[in-house]
Formats: C-alpha cells, structure tokens, sequence
C-alpha cells in the first residue's frame, strides 16, 4: 500500500514521518523541483505500506512548488490512502486543507496531531461529531510522543480497503444546484468534485477537463450571482465558501476555555521572545550563541577575560582539529604505502595533494554542518525558527527574501557549505535561488586569512577597520545585487509570507539526530564526490605544463601559470595585476577555488620562492609575504584584490553544494558568470576610485 502524509507547515507532519519510518526513510528531490521528497516504509504487526511525505501546505491551489506538487501527486500517483495530518490546537486554519484534500476519490483518514497540547490548553475536541460532519475517520494523536499512532495505522489499512468518492462544501452551499451541473461535466473524471472545483475557480489547466466541459461551465457560472465584494472572482468566493462551511460546522465541535483563560503558556513565552523590544535582541543573542559554540576558539572568552591562560576551543573547533588530523594521519599513511611501493611521482601527488586534499577539505567542513544543523533543528523543534523567521521578514522582503532567508544568510560568515544547504529551509523557489546567488558576499571564515594578511601590511594601523571594511563591502554588494535581481531576473514580491507559529515544546531527540544524519548524506554524496575531483583537477594544472611533464608547483611553466598569464589582461584594470608579476596574483585566485586559505599559501610561493615555510602558518613566511605585498600592491589595489576574492567564485565545495542545490547545470553556470562579473565590477570601482583619491 502507498500513503501519502499531507498538512499544514508545523502542524508535526515530519514528526509523524519520522515516527512511521524511522531509519528507513530516504531523502531525495521532486522530479524538476528541489523541493525535499521523503519516502520510507512503515512496517510493525504484519502491516507494510510506503509512507510518502508531502510537502507542507496550507492549500491546494497551485501558487507555489509545494502546492503543485501536492496537487499532481494526489490527482496522477492515486495514493491508496491520504492521511491528513492536522493541528488540534488550530483546527479551523488546518481543516481549509481538509476541505480540498475531501474533494479527491483518495481514501482519506484525520489525524488529529498534538491532542496533549490542546488538552494542556483547555480545548476540547468532539471527535465523534468531527467525523460525521467530515464523513472521514478522524484519530487523535501525539506524533512526538508516539501515541495514538498504531491505532491510526490500522483505520487507516482498514479504510485504504473502502472505495471513496469525493465530497465538497459547495454541495452544501448556496450554489448547491449549480454545483451538481458543474460536476455533470466531470463524472466521468476520477476525483471529479476536485476537478469541477477547479474549473469553477478558473484554473482550466488543473481541472484536467476537455474544452467543451470547460465552456459548458463557464455558461454555467454566467448563472451564478456572487456577492458584489468577490467582483466575479471565483476563486475568492469558493475560499469564502470554505470558511463558511467552517464555521458553520466545524467550529461547533470545538470547545475553549473563556476568553480570559485562553492565553496559553506559548502566548506568554512569545510575549518575551517576540516583543517590540526585547524579540530582536533576544534573538540576536541566541544567533551569536549558536555560532560561538561552532566556530569561536575562545570559548566564552574565557582567554580574553584572564580566567584560563590558554583559550578554550567550541566543540565545532575541536570537532575540526580532530578531522584534521585524521586527514594528516590518513595522508601520512598513504605516503609512506606509496612510498613502500615506490609509485611513481605524479601518482604520489595525485593521491596525497589531489585527491587526499580534496577529501580532507570536504571533511573539515562537517562538524561545523552537524553541530549548525543540530542547533537550527534544535530551534526548529522546540518551535522558536518560526518566530525568527516572523521577526526578521519584514527588513528581508524589501530585497525579494522572506524572514526564513536570514538564518541561512546568517551562516555564511561561518561557511557556505552549510549555508546553501540551509537554502533549503526556504520554500519558495525563486528565494532559494536568490539566496544561494548572494552567499559568497557574506565573508566565510576560510576568507579570513587573506583579510588579516593584506590589512597587517597596507593597514597595520587600522587592521580592525579594514578587515570590518571588506565585510561591510559585502553585505553592501548583496542588498544592492539583490534589489537588482528582484527587478530583472527575479520580478515580483516575495512570497506570501505565512507560518502558523507552532505552540513550544521541548525538542525530540531522536528527530534531530535523523535530519542532522540526512543533510549529512546529502552533502557526502553529492559535494564531496564533486569537490575531490575538482581538486585533482587542480592539482593536476598547477603541477604540469601543457607538455605533460611535472613542474614546481603553481610555477608560471604550468597550466594553471599560463592560464594566469593569459587570463592577466582582463584583471589588469583592477589594479593587482600589472606588470611582469600581475599573473601571480591571478594564479593565487584561481587556487582559491580549491579553499580560499590557498590564496594566502599560494602567494607566499609565488612572490617569496626563496623563502621556506607556508605563509599561512610560518611567521617568517608570513613576515616576508608582508613586505612583498608592501612593495606589489598599491592601497587600492590591495582593496581591490580583497574585495574580487570576496565577491567571485567560492571554494569548489561551496560551488558543488549551490550546483546540487539548483539542480541545473544551467543555473550553476549563470551564477558563477553573476559572481565574477560581479567581483569584478565591485574591484574595478574600488580601485579607480582609489587611485583617484591618490591611493
């Protein structure tokens, strides 16, 4: 058997997912969209049935990715069973779905979610009559502690077994004799009521009915008399049908404390962390918590204040040390098995400095992925991301975001990797992808390095300024950037920002281990795989010249040294690369696209060959790099390097990640050419108006 799980956002459909399936659940994409496909098996007592997770919706109209996909899914995949998942605690909002979802053939069984929370709050639910006025079985139960469940599953084998045809409010509503014309065009359609629905409110192309049928109704609706508020909008009025029938019916099986003992615990908690004047800094403070325990290395400032000698790293730190030196541990033995067997020397540097590299970058960004993913889910579970995603909406909408775009915005400064898989939080599309094209402005942590070496020599007094400085040209270039690409490529509003905030409760387990564990397939799989062979690829042009034959590493002889000579032309008006040594700073950027620490290293060879030690890591190294940089680079033209490493292509990890996120090969390259030209531009500005001023 095949059941599909659909509701409301927040209303516990992927707790009920997770309780259903457990490990055996897979996450992948919907054909074309990159919106999450969960699909698993529920198998307990003899019982077994295919659980299919539908993307949360609060209506079947076909306005977003989600709703679409819904919509198709129920009407061509013909699931033997819907279970309509539904909020006790706000049953008039998610039984809107449930009068869409009534109109479809498909079995349908209520599942009545968060029944403890309603009884906390003094609300009591006459399940009998909701089942008679809905002519569905309705289940109450608690999805996060798990019970009621094995009694759902089995109303739900039961009645997957009985034919159904579908039922709509408008049988009951004033329209009730135009309705049943309506339908006459559809009989022979399965789901014919949702189909009749959908060509009443216009959306000929979801009716699925043929021309004639179509025109047949729309005579039909030339008959009907609407309000003078709808103005012949059918759609609005069908809606204001739903609500009527609502209220009239279903409102009636619910019983609430009085008004002035229906404020519940999450209302008073929500009058703390959402108010006027503490929701925001409340909220700030929490943001700076989460990413203090991943990416600080002076935890709680315990240095800083005197009260230990040494700092005290974040287990998100310590987590990345221990990778490291598992890469170092894992290289070393590689070596010397390489060595033993006395392989040749390009098979050595493949292994140790290709491939070895590749997987070691990939591995040193999953601690910071779990422990952020584990902290987000953490805030998501308990209920609070929907109250950040409230405050911060109305600052974002103006650049083409909704309030769930800042989180993963936010997660840029730590590391794109695990912020352009937090894109997926966003539901609409269009946001998805206008987040990810804008995430490389917002300075990562591996670009810090090349920050603090360029202001400890240009600016040694005004480090802090400067380094502040390239952060802010950041977030600069991304208001900007996206206020352009709302107007171009991007046209309209942000989506319809609506999010049911959901009542707190202490976070389950058991839930965050498992969707920490699927984001961290998901990025094994799909950029780690793609990040080692770009790094190889790398590897392999700064170590041979066109003639195949080994050469000192990132050497002018090399292709990636003639591929910086040629490309040397084009960066010339930014100011960093003129003159006999320009190709070098070229070269340096496009090691960059391996991790963005390189620049730092591969300059230090390049301008100091002399000089042993990596500049990233050796003070004399570091030291002599300085001064060459002194005497290479104008004040403008340091800036201007800065600002093109900021704003152009990030690591391959993160450029891996944004192309599993898009999908699209066509998208990935569209953005890459929007990050350099954009990188570009931005450096060509700063450096003219530099030199202009003198600098």
């Amino acid at each position: 058997m095949k059941f599909a799980i659909a509701g409301n956002p927040n209303c516990g459909k992927t707790t009920l997912f997770n309780a259903l399936t457990g490990a055996s659940a897979h996450v992948g994409n919907w054909p074309g969209v990159t919106v999450d496909k969960k699909e698993g098996v529920y198998k307990k007592g003899g019982f077994r049935a295919e659980i299919i997770d539908l993307p949360g919706i609060y209506s079947l109209s076909p306005y977003s990715p989600e709703e679409v996909i819904a919509s198709n899914y129920i009407l061509n995949e013909n699931p033997d069973l819907i279970i309509n998942i539904v909020d006790a605690t706000n049953l008039e909002r998610n039984i809107y779905l449930t009068t869409q979802l009534l109109e479809s053939d498909c079995p349908i069984v209520v599942a009545l979610n968060m029944t403890d929370v309603a009884h906390r709050d003094g609300i009591k639910i006459d399940v009998r009559r909701l089942e008679e006025e809905l002519g569905v079985s309705v289940v109450e139960i608690c999805a996060l502690k798990k019970s009621g469940i094995e009694k759902l599953m089995d109303t739900a084998a039961k009645e997957a077994k009985k034919p159904r045809l579908g039922k709509s409010v408008l049988e009951e509503s004033e329209i009730s004799c135009c309705f049943e014309k309506i339908c006459s065009f559809a009989k022979d359609a399965r789901h014919a009521k949702f189909r009749a629905v959908k060509a009443l409110e216009g959306d000929a192309k979801n009716s699925g009915l043929s021309q004639d049928a179509l025109l047949g109704i729309e005579k039909i609706k030339n008959e009907i008399s609407l309000p003078s508020e709808f103005d012949s909008d059918f759609e609005a009025a069908v809606a204001n049908w739903r609500y009527s029938y609502i209220s009239k019916k279903i409102s009636p099986c619910i019983k609430r404390k009085s008004a002035s003992e229906a404020l519940t615990i999450s209302d008073k908690i929500d009058r703390f962390l959402t108010g006027k004047i503490l929701g925001l800094p409340i909220f700030f403070a929490l943001m700076f918590f989460v990413f203090h325990l991943t990416f600080s290395e002076d935890l709680f400032f315990l240095a800083s204040l005197g009260i230990l000698e040494e700092p005290l790293m974040s287990p998100g730190v310590y987590l990345l040390g221990l990778t490291e030196i598992f890469t170092e541990w894992l290289t070393g033995i590689v070596s010397s098995g390489l060595d033993v067997v006395k392989a040749a020397e390009w098979v050595k540097g493949m292994m140790c400095d290709g491939l070895l590299a590749g997987v070691g970058a990939v591995l040193s960004f999953m601690p910071q992925i779990m422990m952020l993913f584990m902290f987000l889910y953490i805030l998501e579970d308990t209920g609070y991301m929907a109250r950040a995603a409230f405050l911060m909406d109305r600052f974002l909408r103006r650049f083409g975001l909704s309030g769930k775009a800042f989180l993963p915005l936010l997660m840029c400064f730590g590391c794109l990797v695990p912020a352009i898989m937090g894109s997926r939080t966003l539901e609409n599309d269009k946001e998805r992808k206008l987040m990810i094209m804008l995430a490389p402005f917002f300075s990562c942590g591996a670009k810090l390095p090349i920050w603090s070496m360029f202001a400890m020599a240009i600016f040694p007094s005004n480090a802090d300024i400067a380094i502040f400085s390239i952060y802010m040209i950041g977030i600069i270039t991304a208001i900007i950037a996206a206020i352009i690409l709302k107007k171009t490529v991007f046209k309209g509003d942000a989506s319809v920002f609506i999010m049911e905030l959901p009542p707190y409760h202490l976070p389950l387990i058991k839930n965050i281990a498992l969707n920490v564990w699927e984001k961290l397939k998901i990025y094994i799989a799909r950029a780690a795989t793609i990040i080692a062979a770009a790094t190889v690829v790398i590897w392999f042009l700064s170590s041979f010249s066109f003639g195949f034959s080994m050469v000192e590493t990132n050497s002018n002889e090399s292709i990636l040294g003639v591929l910086g000579s040629f490309l040397q032309p084009l960066f010339i008006p930014l100011g960093f690369a003129s003159g006999d040594i320009g190709w070098k700073a070229v070269v340096a950027i496009l090691t960059g696209l391996i991790a963005k620490e390189m620049v730092v290293s591969t300059m230090g060879v390049l301008y100091n060959p002399n000089i042993e030690g990596d500049a990233l890591e050796d003070d004399a190294a570091s030291s002599a790099l300085a001064a060459t940089i002194v005497a290479t680079f104008s004040p403008a033209a340091a800036v201007a390097f800065m600002a093109f490493n900021l704003l152009s292509v990030p690591c391959m990890a993160a450029v891996a990640t944004a192309n599993a996120e898009f999908k699209s090969a066509k998208w990935t390259w569209a953005t890459i050419a929007f990050w350099i030209a954009t990188a570009w531009v931005v450096s060509f500005v700063i450096y003219q108006i530099g030199s202009l001023l003198g600098y």
